[in-house]
This record gives C-alpha cells, structure tokens and sequence, in this order.
C-alpha cells in the first residue's frame, strides 16, 4: 500500500533550478527565467501569472523544448522521471502533442494561412496515429471541433475566414486531437468572450478529472486563474516570487507584487453598490437622453458622430463544384453584421461586448470603410461614408484612427518607434519632418514612453507588450482624431499594465477632445472604462444602455448569460 501510495503522489512534471536565458547576450547572459523550482502532478491544474516579460511564456517553451537553439540552459525539466532536455528527435517529435500539448496565445501565426481548420486537424492526428482512416481522424477531428463550439460546416474554411476568438478555439481543438497527459496554456482565452471562455476551461477542467489530465495555465487573468486552478505559481522579473494553493494565495498573498497585481485586478473589477449620487443621476440622464432616438426638432442635444443605420455585413461561404454537383449544396450566408443600429455622440465612450465571432471586429472594419458594407449607412459627421469615393473616405479617415488588439502585429517591426509614429503625419501632410518630429517627442510624453531619446529609436521587439500598446495608442492620436475604434486594446495584458493603459486612455480622452468606441469581451474592463455599452449577438445588438443599468438590471437573457460567466475575483 505504501508503494502506491509513493508512486501517485510521483509528480507529472517536475523543474528542479531552471535558469534560461535567450542567445546573442555574451558573457553575462540576463536571465529570462532564474532559479525556477516547481512541479505539477497528474491532474492537477496549476495557474502561472505574472507581467509580460516576466519569463511565464518562456518557461512553458522549455517544457516543449521549443527554445531558440542556442539558447541557455541550466538546470532540469523531467516529464513522468525522465528528462525532458535528453530526449532525441524521434521521441521529441512523439512527446510534443501525445504527451504534452501546448496552445499559443496567437493563433493566426502558428496557423497555416494555405491549409483549412479540417486539414490542420487531420495532419495533426495521422502525423502521431497514422493506422487511422481518413474517415476515423475526420470523425475524431469533427467531435473535438464541436466541443470549441466550431461548426462541422466550417471545415472547409481558412484560418482568415475566422474571427480571432474562432482561431483560438481551433488551436484548442488541435491540441485536445491526442489527449495529452499535460496542456500547456498560453494565454488559451485572450481572443474569446467570457462564456466560450467558461466554457472551454470548464471542458479542461473535466478532462483533466476524467483522463488525469494537468494543466499549467499561464495566464495575466487572475480571476479566470483563481476560479479554474488549485495552485498558483507568481513570476516576477524571472523569479519564482510565490507558490501556494489558490485560496491562500488570493485572500493571504505573501510577495508585495502578488498584491499590487491582486489591487490592480480589483480597482478594475470594483463594483459600484452605492446608489447614485445627484451629479451621477444627471450625468447619466443626459447620456440616456444623447442615446434616444426620439429627439425633437428643437432639442438641443448634440448631433451624434457616428450614426449607423441598419447596417449589414454579409459574406458567402462557397461550396466547392463536387457538393454542388453530387450533394446539391447551396452556398451558405453569414451574416456578420445584421442591421445594426446606434448612435455615438461626442465625448462618450460606447462599448461594444459580445461573444468571439459576433460581429464586434467586422462591424468597426466596416465603419471604417476597410470592407464596404452590404447595406445600410455609415454616417460620419454627417456625411454617409458609404456614398463616398474611395479618395474622399481616406481623407476622412484621419478622424478616424484604430488601436487594435495586439500591437506587435500592426507594428512595423523594421521601423523604429519614432518612425512608425511618424508615419500618419506625413501619410496626410501634416508636417514637415522637423515639426513631425517634434509633435512625435511630444507624443512620446504624454504616453510615458520616457526617456524620448530613448525609446525613440527603439523597435516594437525591444518593448513589453504595454509599451507596444502605448506606441500604438501614440500612432493613432498623432493625427488628431475626433474618434478612436478601440478593438480589444488590452485584453493581451496583464492587469497592472491593463489599469496604466486605461487610465492613460481616460487622461487622453479629455485632453484630446477624444470619442471612443470600445471593443472588448471583457465585461468588468468595459464596466470600469465605458458610459454606454452595447451588447451584440449574431450580428444584432440585442440590448444597449447605460453602464451602470447594463450591469445592475440586464434585460435580455444573452446579457444575463454574458454577466453570469464573467469570472469575478472578489468570488475567490
């Protein structure tokens, strides 16, 4: 009984003084990873956390061995006793996917942008199970789709036919296809709304019960940690600065840094239960009146910037010639956008919350005039932007700028941080080079990106990814918009960096004269940042209104579902 005892309680993963560092750093390497110990046993779920930059991603890599080749190495990773760094190419190419599986935070670079969702997941099985049929792995593959919620239509499509949320659950997908003993989760649920979040960590959950699956979640969402983990391991600046069972660790944290992260988290999470005050009343009754279409002639309301009128975005998806010649298959029609409606008035910041998939990023794609719409209006200081020439759009587009959601992606990576940001100004003769110049430096400032010598001749890769985000934030307000679409502006940080770039975001607001529309699928994000939020499902808005209302007394039963799932650290 002894020995059974001794051999369940064997770690799964063990890492015994892990140090790494990344090559190209000469003599005195700077540790990306110092001193880590810890391990993790058969169906247990561990959640890393901590800032970006912090090594968490780094230490998920060297599970995999997926290091740059000269990367240093010191101390020991074991998988079920042996070690993983001796393992040679054949049992390395069997260990990566059939024992340990991992899911990367960016889906669309590790997907093939030539081959459909079907092809990525029937490689991925008969590369490891290659005694199946097509007809089994397709089967297999179809059922482990439908547990992320993808469509068996959808097999045939391409990585870009999916929104970000969607991508992301096919990473998942490909790596439940060979039931690994260990998930490595980087950053899993960045892209997806809360309830496909719910749901698909409530999925992991269970398997890591039912198969004796463990999962180390790496994460910056220490809500999301706290609900789906039993341990959680805090990294700071390559340090190991705090390990111990979830409960502990949230309601008793040790290390001064979990407990800015755990402040920062709960500033943002905060819940209102005052009733209003009268200055709050008349604010929020002048927003409820700048939304209401009824106005009267003589009213002295503003006109709004935005104005949206049952607008419509439709794409087709093809069948190929065999299914329409033997199957009688008709081409099916998505309706991304499905006659929306709504106003945005100076001044105010409108959120737009809904599931992955939904509509949220097509529909400001198409405010912007990057994809013509099917039907309906886009009405942009008074001018119907769907009327206009292409020429004329791109004049007015300069009151209309973009942050998007991940800024390593929209950034140039050869151009350095002043360049990118000078950019606009000359795109649209602006400013002569010098005055650009100037203004750039300015900017630089305002957005704490100091020095300005600096990180003016820095480029995106030399960034964390907060600093990243404040560059994109300084491009897109260098031109002087009257509106910013914000599409999902920090749902890729950690929350000390999501509280600095939020406020920041509320201080450019009102120094700049600035109107926004925020994108997230973050719901205690948009409580803490919007004035009106506007909730969006298959397409349609199905409920608009105040923050406050939206949050205390939801109307319709998809808003309701949205509140229940939103993971609530003060729960923990």
């Amino acid at each position: 009984m002894t020995i059974l005892v001794e051999k369940m309680s064997k770690p799964l993963l063990d890492l015994e003084n892990l140090r790494i560092a990344y090559p190209g750093q000469g003599d005195k390497p700077t540790w990306a990873v110092d001193g880590v110990s810890l391990s993790l046993a058969p169906g247990e779920r561990l959640g890393l956390v901590g800032e970006s930059g912090c090594g968490k991603s780094t230490l998920g890599r060297a599970v995999m061995r997926l290091l740059p080749s000269q990367t240093k190495v010191e101390g020991q990773a074991y998988f079920q006793g042996k070690s993983i760094f001796d393992l040679r190419a054949e049992a390395l190419r069997r260990f990566r996917g059939e024992a340990i599986a991992l899911i990367f935070q960016d889906p669309m670079t590790r997907l093939d942008p030539l081959m459909t969702i079907g092809e990525h997941c029937l490689e991925t099985l008969l590369a490891h199970q290659p005694h199946l049929s097509r007809k089994e792995a397709k089967k297999i593959a179809v059922q482990t789709l439908e547990t992320v919620k993808i469509p068996p239509e959808r097999w045939s499509q391409y990585p870009h036919e999916f929104s970000g949320g969607m991508r992301q659950r096919v990473a998942i997908a490909l790596a439940l296809l060979l039931d690994p003993k260990l998930i490595v989760a980087d950053e899993p649920t960045t892209s997806l709304d809360v309830t496909v979040s719910a749901e698909i960590l409530q999925e992991l959950t269970r398997l890591c019960r039912d198969r004796d699956m463990a999962l180390l979640l790496i994460s910056h969402d220490l809500a999301m940690v706290g609900e789906y983990c039993d341990r959680i391991a805090v990294m700071y600046g390559g340090l190991l600065v705090e390990l111990g069972k979830t409960e502990s660790v949230l309601q008793n944290p040790q290390h001064e840094y979990t407990r800015s992260l755990l402040q920062a988290a709960l500033h943002i999470q905060a819940v209102d239960t005052q009733p209003e005050s009268p200055e709050l009343k008349i604010k929020n009754s002048e927003a409820e009146a700048n939304s209401s279409k009824l106005k009267t002639q003589n009213s002295k309301l503003p006109n709004p910037l935005l104005c949206l009128e049952e607008l419509q975005q439709y794409y087709s998806l093809e069948v190929n010639f065999i299914e329409r010649l033997f199957f009688a298959k008709k081409s099916q029609t998505i309706k991304a956008v499905d006659g929306v409606s709504l106003e945005l008035y100076p001044g105010e910041i409108l959120g737009l919350v809904g599931e992955s998939g939904c509509g949220k990023s097509t529909l400001s794609r198409t405010v912007l005039q990057l994809v013509r719409p099917t039907g309906g209006k886009v009405e942009f200081l008074g001018r119907d932007l769907t009327k206009l020439s292409n020429q004329s759009v791109r004049q007015l587009r300069r009151q209309m700028q973009m942050v998007f959601q991940d800024p390593h992606a929209c950034l140039n990576p050869m151009m350095t941080v002043g360049q990118s940001i000078i950019d606009p100004l000359l795109i649209h003769r602006l400013a002569s080079p010098a005055e650009a110049k100037t203004k750039v430096e300015k900017m630089l400032e305002r957005v704490g990106l100091t020095p300005v010598e600096d990180y003016y001749n820095r480029y995106p890769g030399q960034l964390s990814g907060g600093q990243q985000q404040r560059v994109a934030i300084a491009r897109a307000l260098i031109v002087n918009p009257q509106l910013v679409i914000c599409d999902e502006p920090v749902s890729m940080l950690d929350a000390s960096v999501q509280t600095q770039v939020l406020e920041l975001m509320l201080e450019l607001k009102e120094e700049f004269d600035l109107t926004y529309l925020f994108i997230t699928h973050d719901l205690w994000v948009a409580r803490f940042f919007c004035d009106r939020i506007a909730v969006m499902n298959s397409g349609r808005i199905v409920e608009i209104g105040r923050t406050h209302d939206i949050f205390t007394n939801p109307q319709h039963p998809y808003t309701q579902t949205l509140l229940a799932a939103a993971p609530l650290l003060a729960k923990a």
